[in-house]
């Protein structure tokens, strides 16, 4: 495998050689994000090749991208801490209904913090904001159609249950806006969206977290399914 490498700076620039750890940080972690990935099951049978769903991109889609638009939420470039909430290591596949992976498959999730707000200039909710938190992100998929990220578990917000926003595209590739939610979540009962989907439909968006292998994360598996 390719050792990824990142220059450190000349001693002294105690900025540059901040930033490199950072950066050599969330390398570390989008590796052991990948390695616990791995592990999950993939749906199975004709669950694997129901469509996902649409909906709702929702009014907080970013109106301006962080600088920082990798595909780890929980560590923003230059500075040091780490976003509140408990950590998500979250990733699948994107297939076309056959099952074919789709590569240059661009998916973008964003959600809100561990407050339940998002970095967006329309919420005017009176949650912290949290720094530490992109709050958005995205990743593009090679051939085999994989793609991960490292978040946080969703939290519910006024109105509605824990979801997160995902957004799939590319040339040559359906665009899809849809939600992913948490299996089990209490307020999934009371939701709106939620529950204005068919039973299938539900399933194919709805996510179970289990505890990672290394115990410090949950870790989900949520397959998108495009119609072609």
């Amino acid at each position: 495998m390719r050792k990824l490498r990142v220059a450190t700076p000349p001693l002294g620039d105690a900025r540059g050689l901040a930033e490199a750890r950072a950066a050599r940080r969330k390398l570390l972690a989008a590796s052991l994000a990948g390695a616990a990935l791995a592990g999950l099951p993939w749906r199975a049978g004709a669950q694997a090749r129901a469509v996902t769903p649409s909906q709702t991109a929702g009014p907080f889609y970013p109106r301006e991208f962080p600088a920082d638009g990798d595909n780890d939420l929980v560590a923003v470039s230059g500075r040091s801490g780490s976003a509140q909430g408990e950590l998500l290591l979250l990733g699948g596949a994107v297939i076309d209904q056959s099952g074919r992976p789709l590569g240059g498959a661009r998916v973008e999730i964003w959600q809100c913090n561990a407050f339940g707000r998002y970095h967006h200039p329309g919420d005017r909710s009176s949650a912290p904001l949290d720094p530490n938190f992109q709050g958005w992100g995205q990743f593009v998929t090679a051939s085999d159609g994989a793609y991960r990220f490292r978040t946080i578990k969703p939290v519910p917000y006024p109105g509605r249950t824990p979801h997160i926003h995902f957004r799939v595209s590319g040339r040559g590739i359906p665009e899809l806006v849809t939600q992913m939610y948490v299996e089990g979540e209490p307020g999934n009962a009371r939701d709106g969206l939620y529950g204005w989907l068919e039973p299938a439909a539900r399933a194919a968006v709805t996510v179970r977290l289990d505890k990672a292998p290394d115990g410090k994360a949950l870790a989900g598996r949520f397959d998108i399914v495009l119609r072609t």
